[in-house]
């Protein structure tokens, strides 16, 4: 496997940069690209105060931006998916350069931000309330719905663009303002974002302070988390960092919108299409080296076909290349850091103490940079390790006799992301996508468990959060309701029936 040098992985970082129109001064947080290790450049951070000096600048353009009329709001957005469309490829190099993403598959992260834009500004015209009934005469009874306030967005590092404009391109439309709090693993790509957003703001006349964008560690995530002047913290992490962010907004009766953990399923029938079953199941298993929400971790197959599916899948990973991202025919790129090789490592490990065979991959390839070959593992049961999420190319494989056993296997996890089912039996389909199939957010028939599209409500249950973001009616999570009664008659009845006087 051959590197780039990374002094010309720096240059390529800057020039992109510079091209989106950067303009953020050198700090001492290290940007760096898990293609080589090294650093690609510095940032400033901001402070816990800084963080606090954001929400109040984004609060008193929350103040006017809430009164601009939706369609005139969408024309910011609309403007931004254009800046997204110019710069896409210099946004996708960046995506490469800091999260090791293939680059087709950076590409297809842009591509998202440009669709959700799409979306956002049709919803810009669409913000629909309803008329309801008065059970009393002369009176009009209906529902309104008005912007929240203060949205905080903090992303992770596996998509580290896309997750943003989902929330702020709907934020912005509903008539919220954003502060948004990036991976300190990606920073360049959030610089990249908040600059184009401004530059669409400032070709609209639109106000700049609408979107704040603060940069740092824990602290600042904290601060974020705490401020009363943040109506909605919506955060993309683990089930751990959820469980500590739910409890600290709801002392404070703020709302959130929370994306962790996806321990996500798939079911191989007998009667399934196993040529369209293994292109699914390996895209989403090893494509961004396990990295996703949605990678694909438990294939639970029946048993009458499971030796030969493994087989299959096995050859399949045998011709994934694995290396420099920016390489054509490079499917698999390096995992995030060294955190998340260990990570893999001690997986692996238990794997052995609990019984499984690793069948294939699970090792290091280079000595430079965190690059492994996906695994797959046979698991004799659905043990501690399988029921924990590993972010990396794990693919653990159980089987079943029973189509009933094959939903409990798939159910029994804490988390409730993505899932799906490979069959052409009409019944097993349905049965999956009934009440008492999948209990995950997102529930597919004859595709992998990743490449959610923006028009379909994005997010999961159990420890998955049960937020729900991108398309569909997720665009209420960032408005307020009210009801409505208007008396146009000279009597005053009351409801229910009610005398009084």
């Amino acid at each position: 496997m051959i590197l780039p040098d990374p002094s010309a992985l720096a240059e390529r970082a800057q020039s992109a940069l510079s091209r989106c129109g950067v303009d953020w001064p050198t700090g001492n947080l290290s940007a760096r690209t898990p293609i080589t290790g090294t650093e690609l450049r510095t940032v400033a951070q901001q402070s816990v105060s800084d963080v606090d000096d954001a929400v109040s600048a984004a609060h008193q353009a929350f103040l006017v931006w809430r009164t601009v009329p939706s369609p005139t709001r969408g024309a910011v957005v609309r403007q931004l998916g254009r800046l997204l469309s110019e710069h896409k490829a210099d946004l996708a190099e960046i995506v490469t350069l800091e999260a090791g993403k293939v680059t087709s598959e950076a590409l297809g992260e842009v591509q998202e931000m440009i669709d959700i834009c799409e979306f956002a500004v049709g919803l810009s015209r669409q913000l629909y309330g309803r008329t309801m009934p008065s059970e009393r005469p002369g009176h009009r009874l209906m529902e309104t719905w008005h912007p929240l306030g203060v949205v905080g967005v903090i992303s992770a590092f596996n998509f580290p663009v896309a997750v943003w404009s989902w929330n702020t391109a709907i934020a912005l439309v509903c008539g919220d303002t954003v502060v948004w709090k990036p991976s300190e693993t990606t920073p360049l790509t959030a610089l990249a974002c908040h600059a184009l957003l401004r530059r669409a703001l400032a070709e609209c006349g639109a106000p700049a302070d609408i979107h704040q964008l603060v940069i740092g560690g824990r602290g600042v995530g904290e601060r974020l988390v705490d401020n009363a002047q943040v109506a909605l913290v919506s955060a993309t992490g683990s089930v751990r960092m959820g469980r500590e962010v739910a409890p600290r907004i709801a002392a404070r009766f703020g709302r959130s919108l929370l994306e962790l953990g996806g321990n996500n399923g798939a079911i191989v029938t007998p009667s399934a299409d196993l040529d369209l079953a293994v292109r699914g199941i390996v895209f989403s298993a090893a494509g961004t080296a396990g990295q996703r929400c949605t990678s694909l971790r438990r294939l639970i197959v029946h048993e009458s076909i499971a030796d030969g599916l493994v087989d299959r899948i096995s050859a399949a990973y045998a011709q994934l290349r694995v290396g420099n991202p920016f390489d054509n025919g490079v499917l698999v790129g390096p995992l995030i850091n060294e955190a998340a090789f260990h990570a893999m490592d001690k997986a692996l490990t238990s794997v052995r103490a609990e019984g499984g065979t690793v069948v294939c991959g699970g090792e290091r390839v280079g000595d430079t940079g965190y690059y492994v070959s996906p695994a797959v593992v046979r698991m004799p049961a659905q043990s501690e390790v399988v029921r924990a999420e590993t972010f990396a190319p794990i693919l653990y494989v159980l089987t079943y006799r029973e189509f009933d056993d094959a939903i409990r296997l798939h159910n029994e996890v804490p988390q409730g992301l993505s899932s799906s089912i490979f069959t052409l039996d009409l019944r097993e389909a349905e049965r999956f996508l009934a009440a008492d199939g999948s209990d995950c957010g997102i529930a597919n028939v004859n595709i992998g468990t990743s490449g959610a599209e923006i028009g379909g409500a994005f997010g999961g249950e159990k420890e998955t959060g049960g937020g729900r973001e991108s398309g569909s009616d997720s665009w209420k999570a960032y408005m307020r309701r009210a009801t409505n009664t208007v008396n146009y008659s000279n009597q005053l009845p009351l409801a229910q029936g009610v005398e009084f006087g």
